[in-house]
């Protein structure tokens, strides 16, 4: 029987869909695999089930003998070595869309928590600190027709725009690559990176890594924003420069934090512990039950059609691969 490695356990229905059909190796414990685990359990596996942080390189695609599909658990696709996959005849897939609601939705609660201090209030309710109403405590920013600066005008991005532009009022800029077709459906302004740094109250960043992206915020584009401006990232750590972010964070202390992604995951920066005005949360984006169970419902169903000989949904390389399989 054919062999999948699940590198971190996922939800139960998609486990279920795969019994009977292949042997299951489950990763049980709450880490990431290393790389040399990785290596030693897929070196005879038909598939891999990932996690947008295990790091599939080509050393770990040559050492496979019998792999076909690479379905990562997530929408990132920074992590696999797609052009190893692709001339190995590997079908990568991942999770688009799905998950698009659900970390718009996280995006716009860090926005919230850390405009309005939710967490350290919260923190000082527990602690016994409330000895009643206090006319100067835990003063916070309000969004309503302000302007929120979104980095990454896709399909997260454009979910956080409506969300800002029909919930709150807000003025919507953007920076892309390109202008986004989008734009029009939330009333939203493409400009400069530089334009939306100084004229935004709030910024979030929607995306991906890649090689324009990687980097893109460091100390000069800090400087640019507004003391008290809001921060938010949900779309990939190395979008920034977290020693750029804490050194502005650090300068204000009426600069706002919100994280659900950094550097070099899980080791990421501690001195981030550090801020005051900082949310931090473990990559939840996506957490909830029905974009948690339809992305194992995919990379499950994705395994199985390769099996079948069928080209799987949402293959990053399947142009290519399904053409050589016709």
């Amino acid at each position: 029987m054919d062999k999948v490695v699940i590198t971190r356990k996922i939800p139960e229905n998609g486990i279920e869909l795969l019994k009977g059909e292949f042997e299951l190796v489950i990763n049980e414990e709450s880490r990431n695999l290393k790389k040399d685990e990785i290596m030693e359990l897929s070196k005879d596996a038909f598939g891999i089930i990932s996690m947008v942080s295990d790091k599939i390189d080509s050393e770990v695609i040559e050492n496979c003998s019998n792999l076909k599909i690479i379905a990562n658990y997530g929408v990132g696709i920074n992590n696999v070595d797609i052009e190893a996959a692709t001339s190995n005849g590997i079908f990568f897939t991942n999770t688009p869309d799905v998950l698009t609601q659900a970390t718009a939705e996280l995006g716009f609660s860090l926005i919230l928590a850390v405009s309005r201090h939710l967490i350290q209030a919260d923190s000082f309710t527990r602690s016994g600190k409330f000895t009643g109403f206090d006319p100067v405590l835990f003063l916070g920013k309000e969004l309503y027709g302000k302007t929120l600066g979104i980095i990454g005008m896709g399909r997260i991005g454009s979910s956080v725009a409506r969300m800002a532009r029909f919930g709150f009022n807000m003025r919507v800029v953007y920076f892309n690559r390109g202008k986004s077709d989008r734009e029009r459906l939330v009333d939203a302004e493409r400009v400069e990176l530089n334009q939306l740094l100084k004229e935004s109250d709030v910024v979030i960043v929607c995306a991906p890594l890649n090689e324009d992206s990687k980097y893109l915020l460091g100390r000069d584009e800090f400087s640019l924003m507004k003391d008290d401006a809001v921060f938010v990232n949900i779309g990939r750590g190395e979008v920034v420069d977290t020693e750029a972010l804490i050194e502005k964070a650090k300068s204000s202390d009426r600069f706002g934090v919100g994280l659900d992604v950094y550097e070099n995951e899980p080791n990421f920066d501690k001195r981030l512990l550090e801020l005051k005005n900082c949310v931090l949360l473990p990559h939840i984006g996506s957490a909830t039950y029905k974009a948690r169970m339809r992305m194992a419902e995919i990379v499950a169903t994705n395994v199985l059609k390769v099996k079948k000989g069928i080209c799987p949904d949402f293959a990053v390389n399947g142009g290519e691969l399904c053409r050589a399989k016709g």
